[in-house]
């Protein structure tokens, strides 16, 4: 891996450690702060309602600015965001915090995908961007274990205390390198916003808001599902966390290499699966084993389709490619405030955790239908062609 991928990759690592380690610490934020599970769960949508809102902001606030000094930046957002995270004394300011960690959020993770699919030729580029999104997935493997476990041993403050270190390394990475002469945008942000008219751009968004709520419709809620249902020990849990991390990490990889081979059947076919590993969990969770595996297989699943939609929105967005990026990580976290509500939503009016994958699985049913409508509109153009 280049170092410069490399610095993007650690960059991401940090950034998916504090999005995803909360849900393995809901229990202990909700005894220390003396909050319900469910509000407990609204940090998860207040993290991913800021990557909504901060998405076209800062889109806006670097698109003037080189690569480098914008992402060198938005790192030191987010390390401030995680410092405040860890001092915050309640419910209001750790709320508050995690909204203005998410900000960078977005913005990152739109303008590293474009640099790090520049960084190559472009038979590589979904590969290349799904290195930079590596960093994210080993973060389920690592940090989100790890991050579970210190916060458990020494509170739930200590693990943002250590995001705050890793971001300060990828800080520094970033620094020395990522390459300086960056290729820049060309054409003003506001002729970029028009690509919000391409239908196939907003098709593109609309399938991440729908995976990602599929995912954290049931994500959200794995810690008591675990704990509750399939009866795993809180040390149990962070094992199965690592292993779902494992599984993302190779369903990045994975998704990668399809996205670069055949997109838009290989999207397809990973969404068809996903419907039905999703639904299954409602049966597999009941049993140590099963549940397991189809969290290993879920994981592969759920992370094969980021390379491939983020591929697809550049690809549609040939004049406007690093805002299209940038705002389809703002979709990917649309879908996960929507499917964290969602999910304790369903809680809320009583249902067993075990009803909570069929709702899931209904999302990524309507995912699906939306990327066959749009590998259909795909047609007439390759007619005319």
């Amino acid at each position: 891996m280049p170092l410069s991928l490399l610095a993007l990759a650690l960059a991401s690592f940090g950034i998916g450690t504090t999005e995803f380690v909360i849900m393995g610490l809901l229990p202990d934020v909700a005894a220390d702060l003396h909050v319900s599970i469910p509000s407990a769960g609204l940090l998860v949508t207040g993290y991913a309602m800021g990557v909504v809102i901060g998405a076209p902001i800062f889109a806006i606030v670097t698109s003037s600015l080189p690569r480098k000094r914008a992402l060198l930046m938005l790192m030191g957002m987010f390390t401030l965001g995680n410092l405040l995270c860890a001092v915050s004394p309640g419910y209001a300011l750790l709320m508050g915090a995690r909204i203005l960690t998410a900000f960078c959020h977005g913005t990152f993770f739109g303008i590293g995908a474009v640099v790090a699919a520049d960084l190559v030729p472009r038979d590589k580029r979904a590969q290349a961007i799904a290195l930079m999104f590596a960093g994210l997935t080993v973060a389920n493997v690592l940090g989100v274990p790890l991050g579970t476990a210190l916060g458990q041993f020494a509170g739930w403050r200590a693990t943002f205390w250590a995001v705050v270190g890793i971001g300060l390394v990828a800080l520094a990475a970033i620094a020395i390198w990522l390459p300086a002469n960056l290729r820049m945008p060309q054409g003003s942000i506001a002729s970029e916003f028009r690509v919000l008219g391409e239908k196939q751009v907003l098709l593109a968004m609309l399938i991440s808001v729908l995976a990602s709520a599929s995912l954290f419709t049931v994500f959200t809620y794995i810690t008591p599902i675990l704990e509750s249902v399939t009866g795993v020990s809180p040390h149990g849990v962070t094992m199965v966390l690592l292993l779902f991390g494992v599984g993302l990490t190779a369903g990045n990889l994975i998704g990668g290499r399809l996205a670069d081979w055949k997109l838009m059947p290989m999207l397809i076919g990973v969404l068809l699966l996903l419907v039905f590993v999703v639904a299954g969990f409602s049966y597999t969770s009941r049993m140590l084993v099963p549940a397991v595996v189809t969290i290993f297989v879920w994981g592969v699943l759920a992370f094969a389709v980021v390379p491939l939609l983020q591929l697809r929105v550049v690809d549609k967005a040939l004049h406007a490619p690093n805002l299209a990026s940038i705002l389809n990580q703002g979709a990917f976290n649309f879908g996960n405030a929507s499917g964290a509500w969602l999910g304790g939503a369903v809680i809320a009016q009583g249902a067993a955790y075990t009803f909570i994958p069929w709702v899931g699985a209904a999302v990524a049913l309507v995912a699906l239908g939306f990327a066959m409508l749009s590998q259909r509109l795909d047609r007439p153009a390759a007619v005319v062609a």
